[in-house]
């Protein structure tokens, strides 16, 4: 074929499209892929690249691949992929790097920030202009792949170039004709062959209005199809965009599109998007689709390909008025579906974003086409990732271009014309906009026009040519016609009489205020960086702002007196006319001024703006009425207009809005101040703020709330005026840099509290670049505190940062405000130090800012400052407040200070500025006229103001202290003694107040002190009476033993402390007067009263499995739980949370929060009432059942008759009776049914002496006996651990229920030994009170439940149980040695075994005495086969280099070696040196030791000896020797039982298991088992995320991105809430975590949500709960969500806290308790998970 397309290529290619295309792509229903493909490539492909390249492709693309690699990554971000920016180099925040480049680049080691993507970005490694420093990571530098730099990519040669030319137009037409192609039925001619088939598909598309249900629902409506295939359907569709959902004739697809529309169509939304498309048309669209990707990889090869392409695509045709191809495409891209959409993109990034000169072409096209593809968008019902506008990032943040598009492309008028004209329908008659009853999907549509904006501008230029002066001031006038459609937009009127009827909507313009913040401070930072450029945009600025500023002309003005000052001013109410919050016209003419000031570029105003036209007074009084609202809001004269004007204010003084909102409104007063007659300037405030009559002399009103309304704006405006005077933390307003105004606001937050670092960043406002400045400042201003186990690191203020501290800082609220004062003044207090708060000594004003100070000492000021202090001292209570006192003093201060300052700076004579003078003056030639310092002296006595005393006095001395320089310029000479002795009669008084301040102190400590005395007294004394209620209490832990103490030091005796044999010590049977929680009546916890259960939570465990891979087995209908493996795989552990209940109680409280869930059925439950679960009435932790509390039998010994037993009763005689008794049992039970009994007897051991009942001879005693409701309560216990630890349906007869019993027992005995093991707790008396108490009623409880079950049963458990010990018993389905827990099997046999005693007539069990020897040789037994596995399974390890060691055990051990050797037959190697068998059995034995330890000392009561309270290694192995009555060498077991084990030692080897593992055919369990921990995480978050990035779902073929989440118990990464990996188990669908954590946790598990970096617990198929990861940040805080994006790495403590959660079986308790505090969790279906 390659020689046919030589002539017309065209014609040719599109033959053989013709040809083929249809019948490859033919089964749109279900397209065979893999086929499809191979015959794409066999027939089109192969031969277009033969063609193409004129050899074989493969050999080829090889060579190419080897030449050489791009600077540019070129990596398109897929959605949820981790991205890095850089804060110290990235250029602007849209600067990212994809993982790989990260990692290979020096930005990993500076502070980066990480961030998940939300799609359609493109890694920026490699662009120089992105970054400031390491712009290329290893991997791009050039030369990496070993190529020189001139030949960094090889060039093509000329025929295949000639080649390409001819062949990309030809493509490219045929995909532009085929994505653009409108008719559904035909074909363009040239692709017609055969003849016309009526054959139709009907395609649906996707939308972003329907949700997936919905769909779903619509097509199995509308074509009658499976849920299952609809919703292959739906994923198809919302994957690629768009699918055929029938195939047939015209008329069938017809049809479905209708039904389909009308089944999708409802109320509030649109049909469905169907179309019917001809199969052809169909087949070609498909293609052109894959011909694009094949473009795409192309691209990637050669930058000749690229070119070659870029050019074909912005060649125009001269003769047809259609723009270019690429053009054409962006223009139709609204119109194309999902799947298109992305080819088209990825094609973009490829081929024109890899090449800088057309990436400039291909913007330029972009801009020309603006308009029109941003209106498309907003029209577009897809998002934004899939919208060709995503494209303006990677466009409008290049420097160079964003430069080029103003210069040449005029690209921010574009912008801005375009924003008007998307928004027309929001403009009202004047010609603002007004956003009621907007969409929020559109609106937030138009805030990407608004972003383009904040990109073309995110960085200046640093050279101003000519052109782009005048491009961007047409773009900023242009930009001040959208400012002007908001200036005074939305205007509101004070609602009087009644409350307005509907909130308007407020917050789109508060939004769209929000998304213009930053564009209003870059626009004035651009302007400031050319003077020319600064003062033309002052001028357009200012005529916009008097523009909207003169059309209130109309009315008369009013003229106002005071003080011998008139004001003329319009006459306008802020309580009666309209007013607005929305300024940015004003408020960008006051940013300007300030730049102007700052660059002095002021002296050159008057040029541009006459003095005449400037109007001061228009200009200040828009924001003035805006701060005037704020006061009248405050002083709640707008109640009646709702919560949207509440929330108007908040958010104007709101960080997020402040700096362009009211600092610019202080700003502006600044500027009025600054240019007009101060006292006229006040005027106009009393005026504005309606106080004019309440600074005349004229009698006020009566009316309380006009009063109180009154005081609350005076109060308001006082502050505004300090804010005025104060607040000069601007540059440009004072010579201040950003570092000194962020490091003042820091300042002020750190007064109020020690701050978290993301609670400062979030009170600090962000500039363009989503920078505070945070980090360069806050070492200078505070420390940082580390964070514990929970909560987050602080930062604390400095010490000699408290100075700065201002009382009136102008960013606090209220709240803020009264905390901060209240902070500093209880600190100072603690100090000894008056409690004066002065204001720091404000930085000076520049120039064009210096004439607002004369505000302070201007006559209407001296006015409204004595009217206000005389009322306080004249004592009419209700025209003054507290505050307004503070003000009042703080403004004096600010005087004296600025006098102050004015004076050390210049001469005396040249200081005009006469505070001082002004105050001490008096006020009016009336005859009782006082000037301010005399009301100061009198305010002192004022009682009321007792608080600010200390402040009048240090203003009293800053008169002084001005006085004296005043005075000491005027008499220079002799001022120098007199100075200093003033000044030491100033320190006197201080330090007089000093002594006096700390005898107060002292006196109030000791006050403190008697009283106290007095409390702990009483406190003694209430206790020696109520001494009963305190002993009674079971809280107080480890009671047993002090009672038990107390006993041995009276009589003297020092009772053995032993457990088992005939030196049992005695249990300690103490009284226990339990208190129950529900009623809160005590009683004695007896055998025969009624019951008192603790509440208590089973669950089945797998924290202590040695081997989380084995498959467990989930329904429990076949098990046989009697022997538990020695991996452990799976326990049912149970806990208590301690908390007593009668059982009574505790049924009513059941019964009742049954109906009470009952009766309220829609809401979602926490717990499971039918499966018996509750939460704790007193701690709410989640409980399932209650253990009954069985009072402990106290036994002694006699010791006379224990010695004359211990005669008779050796080992051998002891198992003859037990045989005998069982083969007699087994006797008469088999005379039931007619088969031979087994003859356990027969084997040898028969003694005539002994017979069936010989075993009751060495004691017996009658059982206890049990009131009812303590029987019920054992087997409503039993049961529960039946049903939930099997998970079966509950069955009160079953025969599992007593090994359930006796196995939970022992798993929780295991588990907490493990624990109190891996927190190096000692064994006893470090138990928190509930584990004791829980473990107590356990092991009473389980040995109190084989009462409650036939005897029988029991024995026949028994006799399998002994069946592992004892040959003689041993049956098919008794397991080898190697295959069972000895712990467990100790605990089953121990609990089982007095059901030997059973006699038909009379209920027995064994005596104390009897007993103690059952209990010691079960134990005895079970250690010898225990010590038997260690040694096979465990002591075959290779000797490490040690020296010989000879002792006595080692010796035994060899002993006991070479018999192992024999009986195996030469299996077990016997040249294992002893000592290394010693270590191992002393290693190996441990745990089950312990755990031996704590179930007698719970059975039993005997108290353990004293080194089992403290943790040692070395004196614990012996305690629990001597407490277990073992020889701490423990073979000598061996030789004292010899002649009786031998046997059993005999069979135990030959088992085959046994020789099996010997031969090394299969492995055995080692000793000491593993302690199980969580999986070990990296340090450094980021290499999870890498993992994470790594990861590729096993199911899914596609490469959309998945949720991975790490299982923290065995590490296995799955891939979480998709539909991929649900798995169905007994026919429900799971989620791949919820169906793993039922094999890994027994449906308890821990994972990490890699992306959110959240942990998540979850329980079963319907619980779970989030909770913080255990990674911190530098700043010791958690990250969920990677919201702040800050390096993240592990914290040791939180993960151990994770792993004790773990272990303690807390997790369950952990999810109910966060699902009771924020029930909101409920929508999340956790079975999907």
């Amino acid at each position: 074929p390659a020689i046919c397309w030589q002539f017309d290529f065209q014609a040719t290619f599109l033959q053989c499209l013709a040809k083929h295309v249809p019948n490859i792509y033919s089964a749109e229903m279900d397209p065979l892929l893999e086929k499809q493909e191979e015959m794409v490539q066999a027939a089109i492909f192969y031969p277009l690249e033969c063609y193409l390249f004129g050899e074989d492709p493969d050999t080829f693309l090889e060579k190419l691949q080897q030449s050489g690699i791009s600077q540019l990554c070129g990596k398109v971000f897929k959605g949820g992929e981790t991205t890095y920016s850089c804060r110290d180099c990235a250029v602007d925040p849209t600067c990212v790097l994809c993982m790989d480049c990260f990692q290979n680049s020096i930005h990993r080691n500076h502070r980066y920030k990480m961030h998940s993507s939300t799609g359609g970005g493109f890694c920026d490694c490699g662009d120089t202009e992105a970054w400031k420093a390491g712009p290329v990571c290893t991997k791009h530098e050039p030369g990496a792949s070993g190529s020189p730099k001139e030949n960094s990519e090889c060039q093509l040669n000329e025929e295949v170039m000639e080649h390409s030319r001819r062949v990309f137009p030809s493509v490219v037409k045929y995909i532009v004709d085929m994505l653009i192609w409108e008719e559904e039925k035909e074909l363009p001619p040239e692709l017609t062959t055969r003849e016309k088939v009526d054959s139709y598909y009907c395609v649906l598309f996707n939308d972003e209005h329907h949700s997936y249900d919905h769909v779903i629902y619509s097509l199995q409506r509308a074509l009658g199809c499976e849920l299952g295939e609809a919703q292959l359907h739906t994923t198809a569709i919302d994957k690629e965009g768009r699918r055929a959902v029938k195939a047939g004739h015209y008329a069938s697809c017809q049809e479905a599109k209708e039904e389909i529309k009308r089944h999708s169509e409802n109320v509030s939304q649109r049909p469905l998007h169907v179309e019917v498309l001809h199969a052809d048309v169909m087949a070609h669209q498909k293609f052109a689709l894959r011909l694009g990707s094949w473009l795409n990889k192309l691209m990637s090869y050669s930058s000749d390909f690229r070119k070659i392409f870029c050019q074909i695509c912005l060649k125009e045709d001269t003769g047809s008025e259609k723009p270019c191809f690429i053009s054409q495409l962006m223009l139709w891209d609204a119109k194309l579906h999902k799947g298109a959409r992305k080819v088209l993109h990825e094609l973009i990034f490829s081929s024109f974003f890899m090449e800088m000169d057309y990436k400039k072409h291909f913007a330029v096209e972009f801009v020309k086409y603006y308009k029109t593809l941003q209106k498309e968008y907003i029209s577009d019902d897809h998002e934004r990732v899939l919208s060709v506008t995503a494209l303006s990032v990677q466009i409008f943040t290049v420097p160079t271009l964003a430069r080029h598009l103003i210069e040449e492309q005029n690209v921010i008028t574009t912008i801005t014309e375009t924003l008007l004209e998307v928004l027309p329908e929001y403009l009202d008659k004047n010609d603002k906009f007004n956003f009621q009853g907007y969409s929020q999907d559109k609106l937030s549509r138009v805030y990407a026009v608004i972003y383009d904006l904040r990109y073309v501008l995110i960085s200046k230029p640093t050279v101003w040519t000519n052109r782009l002066r005048e491009r961007f001031l047409e773009g900023f006038v242009s930009f001040l016609r959208i400012l002007t459609c908001m200036q005074g937009m939305e205007e509101i009127k004070r609602q009087i009489g009644q409350h307005i009827e509907v909130d308007p909507d407020w917050d789109a313009a508060i939004a769209i205020q929000m998304q213009l913040k930053n564009i209003l401070s870059m626009f004035q930072e651009w302007c400031a960086c050319d003077e020319e450029l600064l003062l033309r945009a002052y001028k357009e600025c200012h005529k916009a702002v008097m523009r909207c500023s003169t059309n209130s002309r109309s009315r008369e003005k009013t003229v106002f007196h005071l003080c011998g000052h008139t004001l003329e001013s319009r006459p306008y109410r802020v309580s009666s006319d309209p007013v607005s919050i929305h300024l940015p016209l004003s408020r960008t003419l006051a940013g300007l001024h300030v730049q102007l000031s700052k660059t002095g570029t002021i002296s050159r105003l008057h040029e541009f703006v006459s003095p005449e036209e400037f109007q001061v007074e228009l200009l200040v009084e828009y924001p003035l009425r805006c701060l005037v609202l704020v006061a009248q809001v405050a002083a709640e004269m707008w109640r009646r207009n709702g919560l949207s004007l509440i929330s108007q204010v908040f958010y104007y003084q709101d960080v997020k809005c402040r700096e362009e909102m009211y600092d610019k409104d202080i700003i502006m007063l600044q500027i009025g101040a600054s240019l007009m007659d101060p006292n006229q300037f006040l005027l106009l405030l009393l005026q504005r703020y309606e106080l004019a009559d309440a600074f005349k002399k004229i009698k006020l009103t009566k009316d309380q709330d006009l009063i109180k309304q009154c005081n609350v704006l005076i109060e308001e405006m006082l502050q505004i005026i300090i804010y005025v005077v104060g607040e000069r933390y601007v540059p440009g307003v004072s010579n201040v840099t950003k570092e000194d105004v962020i490091m003042r606001e820091i300042i002020h937050l750190l007064c109020i509290e020690p701050m978290a670092h993301s609670a400062i960043t979030k009170s600090l406002p962000e500039n363009e670049n989503n920078e505070t400045g945070l980090e360069n400042v806050i070492d200078k201003v505070a420390t940082f505190k580390k964070p514990g186990v929970s909560g987050h690191g602080v930062y604390e203020l400095k010490d000699e940062c408290l100075k700065e501290f201002n009382m009136f800082f102008y960013h606090y609220t209220k709240t803020q405000h009264s905390k901060a004062e209240h902070t500093q003044k209880k600190r100072r207090k603690q100090e000894n130090r008056d409690e004066a708060l002065p204001p720091p000594p404000p930085p000076d004003f520049c120039p064009a800012f210096s004439n607002v100070v004369r505000i302070l000492n201007c006559d209407v000021m001296m006015h409204i400052l004595r009217t206000i202090l005389q009322r306080a001292v004249e004592l009419e209570t209700h025209l003054w407040t507290e505050a307004m006192i503070q003000m009042v003093l703080h403004l004096l201060s600010l005087g004296l200070l600025e006098e102050k300052q004015q004076l050390q700076k210049s001469p005396e004579e040249e200081v005009t500025f006469d505070f001082y003078h002004k105050a001490t003056r008096m006020g009016s030639s009336a005859l009782n006229a006082v000037n301010v310092l005399m009301l100061l002296e009198k305010l002192k006595r004022v009682p009321q103001l007792e608080a600010q005393k200390d402040t009048v006095i240090w203003i009293l001395q800053m008169f002084d202290t001005v006085k004296r320089m005043r005075e000491k310029s005027s008499l220079t000479a002799v001022v120098a003694p007199s100075g200093s002795e003033t000044a030491k009669g100033d320190e006197n008084t201080q330090d007089k107040e000093k002594a006096e301040r700390k005898r107060k102190a002292e006196a109030a400590r000791l006050h403190r002190q008697k009283i106290m005395a007095q409390m702990s007294a009483l406190q003694r004394n209430f206790i020696e009476t109520h001494k009963l209620l305190y002993e009674n209490t079971l809280e107080a832990q480890g009671k047993e033993d002090a009672i038990m103490e107390e006993e041995s030091m009276s009589s003297g005796i020092d009772y053995s402390r032993i457990a088992l044999g005939p030196k049992r010590g005695p249990s300690i049977a103490e009284k226990e007067v339990l208190t129950c929680i529900l009623c809160q009546e005590e009683q004695e916890v007896k055998l025969e009263s009624a019951a008192m259960v603790l509440s208590a939570c089973v669950q089945k465990s797998t924290a202590l499995t040695q081997n989380r891979s084995r498959i467990l087995d989930l329904s429990g209908d076949t098990v046989d739980p009697l022997f538990m493996h020695p991996d452990l795989p799976c326990g049912t552990h149970t806990g208590s949370c301690g908390h007593v209940m009668h059982a009574a109680c505790w049924q009513k409280y059941f019964e009742a929060m049954q109906l009470n869930f009952r009766q309220r059925l829609h809401v979602e439950q926490i717990f499971d009432l039918e499966n018996g679960e509750y939460l704790c009435p007193l701690c709410k932790s989640l409980c399932n059942t209650v253990i009954p509390i069985v009072p402990l039998q106290a036994q002694k010994i006699n010791s006379e008759d224990a010695e004359a037993v211990a005669q008779i009763l050796s080992l051998a005689r002891w198992l003859e009776t037990i045989i005998v008794r069982i083969s007699g049992y087994s006797v008469k039970n088999a005379k039931g049914d007619q088969q031979n009994a087994p003859a356990f007897v027969s084997k040898g051991l028969g003694n005539s002496a002994l017979e069936f009942h010989s075993i009751l001879s060495f004691g017996i005693q009658s059982s206890a006996k049990y009131s009812s409701s303590i029987k019920e309560m054992l087997i409503l216990f039993a049961t529960t651990i039946y049903r939930v630890g099997l998970k079966v349906a509950p069955n009160e007869a079953d025969y599992r229920i007593p090994m359930m019993t006796w196995s939970t027992c022992a798993f929780t005995i295991q588990c907490i030994e493990n624990l109190l093991e891996t927190e190096g707790k000692p064994l006893f008396g470090s138990l928190q009170n509930r584990q004791h108490s829980g473990l107590k009623a356990l092991v009473q409880f389980a040995a109190a439940q084989r009462t409650t079950s036939p005897q029988v049963l029991i024995q026949k458990h028994l006799v399998r149980l002994l069946g592992v010990l004892l040959p003689n018993f041993k049956t098919e389905d008794t397991p080898s040695l190697l295959e069972v827990d000895m712990f467990h099997v100790l605990v089953g046999v121990v609990l089982s075994f007095p059901s030997l005693y059973w006699e038909d007539a009379v209920d027995l069990q064994p005596s104390s005495i009897s007993s103690a020897y059952n209990h010691l040789y079960l134990f005895h037994l079970t250690t010898l086969a225990h010590m038997t596995q260690i040694v096979i399974s465990s002591a075959t390890e290779s000797p490490t280099a040690r020296s010989y060691d000879n002792s006595e055990e080692a010796c035994s051990a060899q002993a006991f070696c070479r018999e192992v050797c024999q009986y195996t037959s030469g299996c077990f190697s016997q040249d294992i040196p002893g000592w290394l068998v010693w270590d191992c059995v002393k290693r190996g034995i441990m745990p089950y030791l312990r755990c031996a330890a704590l179930f007698f000392h719970y059975l039993l009561g005997v108290s353990p000896p004293e080194e089992l309270l403290q943790v040692s290694e070395e004196g614990q192995f012996k305690a629990l020797c001597s407490y277990l009555s073992l020889p701490t060498n423990l073979f000598l077991l061996f030789q004292e039982y010899w002649d009786t084990v031998n046997p059993l030692l005999q069979r135990w080897c030959t088992d085959p298991v046994v020789l099996s593992c010997l031969k090394g055919k299969s492995t055995a369990v080692r000793y000491p088992r593993k302690r199980n921990s969580l999986i070990e995480l990296p340090e450094d978050y980021s290499c999870l995320l890498n993992q994470a990035s790594q990861f590729r779902c096993p199911r899914s073929s596609d490469d959309e991105q998945k949720h991975p989440v790490l299982c923290l118990f065995c590490g296995a990464m799955l891939c979480s809430q998709n539909t991929c990996c649900q798995e169905l188990v007994n026919g429900e669908e799971l989620g791949a975590c919820t169906s793993h954590a039922l094999q890994c946790g027994a449906g308890v598990c821990m994972f990490l949500k890699i992306r959110e970096c959240k942990v998540v617990l979850i329980e079963g198929k319907t619980r779970g709960c989030l909770y913080p990861a255990p990674y911190l940040d530098e700043y010791g805080e958690t990250d969920p969500g990677l919201k702040r994006g800050n390096p993240l790495h592990l914290c040791r403590e939180r993960y151990r806290k994770l792993h004790l959660l773990w272990q303690q079986h807390c997790i369950i308790e952990e999810i109910a308790r966060s699902q009771e505090t924020n029930q909101i969790f409920f929508g999340f279906n956790w079975q999907l998970l």
